[in-house]
């Protein structure tokens, strides 16, 4: 499965607001500004998050988006569904070898388990430990 610019830039705008949470609406120009995208995209990105009800659009001079819930309450998978449709990597049938295919059922789950256990909180509030380990590889 890839996760397209949608999914990515969307996923942006929604740590954009959860960063802000609490305190008061953030404009699209904004966002586009801090990350380098483009104000049309990220307005045709954000009516199916407002439509699915992930963030709410206030009017006004100092209008401009928030988060419908908390932070904590908002998972990755939320919003990649919303923008991206269902998860599966592959397109199995019912040809497939049944190897196969709970295979790729497998990997379908694993993939949605590690979104939907992520939160917009756990994303603003990631910290590098160290986890990328180096790999030296020789020829």
């Amino acid at each position: 499965m890839k996760i397209s610019t949608k999914g990515r830039y969307g996923l942006t705008i929604m740590m954009e607001l959860a960063s802000k949470f609490g305190e008061g609406p953030t404009s699209l120009k904004s966002i586009a500004e801090k990350n380098q995208l483009s104000e049309h995209y990220l307005e045709q990105l954000i009516a199916p998050l407002r439509n699915a009800g992930l963030v709410k659009s206030i009017r006004g001079a100092y209008g401009g988006y928030i988060l419908s819930r908390s932070p904590e309450e908002i998972t990755s998978g939320d919003i990649i569904r919303v923008l991206e449709g269902p998860i599966s990597p592959v397109d199995f049938t019912d040809e497939d070898d049944p190897a196969k295919r709970d295979l790729w059922i497998r990997i379908k789950n694993s993939i949605a388990e590690v979104l939907d256990s992520t939160t917009l909180a756990n994303l603003i509030t990631y910290q590098d430990e160290g986890k990328n380990e180096n790999f030296m590889f020789y020829i």
